[in-house]
């Protein structure tokens, strides 16, 4: 199964759950919003501190979850292409 349409799939997932995060930073304040969106760090203090949602245990799991699976997707994906573009045969 190629990985790179699953790292795309995840990316996707982790997006939608940034959105969600993102949203509500900015309706709590846009000076908040500019810190979730610019400070890299700052998205994890917000999203266990600050962040409250009905579903918040869903969107943090999905947003973290997926961010490390598009991550390794991600790289196997693309050695994988490197492999073949090397010209070496494909692992199966």
């Amino acid at each position: 199964m190629p990985l790179l349409p699953l790292a795309t799939l995840f990316g996707l997932v982790t997006l939608v759950c940034a959105v969600f995060l993102f949203i509500h930073a900015f309706r709590r304040s846009v000076g908040t919003g500019m810190m979730v969106l610019l400070i890299p760090c700052y998205i994890l203090f917000y999203a266990f501190s600050q962040f409250e949602h009905p579903r918040k245990n869903l969107i943090l799991a999905g947003f973290f979850g997926c961010s490390v699976l598009a991550a390794v997707f991600l790289g196997l994906g693309a050695h994988g292409v490197t492999r073949v573009m090397v010209g070496y045969p494909p692992d199966y």
